[in-house]
């Protein structure tokens, strides 16, 4: 199985915001979005979007949304 993981991770290396799932079209769409989101104000300071992969729920951060589809 293959898990999706979008995260929004702030300057200091903090994830601030983290939706997971198991469908790689919706995965790849939210971190397009995400990344049109980021402001240039923002992208300066340091945020980024990272889209990444795991094999496991157990891998996924706990404050993670999880959606099963």
């Amino acid at each position: 199985m293959t898990i999706w993981v979008n995260e929004q991770i702030d300057p200091g290396g903090i994830v601030y915001s983290c939706i997971a799932c198991c469908d790689e079209a919706a995965a790849k769409d939210c971190h397009e979005t995400w990344q049109k989101n980021l402001t240039e104000q923002q992208k300066q300071q340091g945020w980024i979007a990272r889209l990444r992969t795991v094999k496991s729920w157990d891998e996924v951060p706990v404050n993670a949304l999880k959606l099963n589809y």
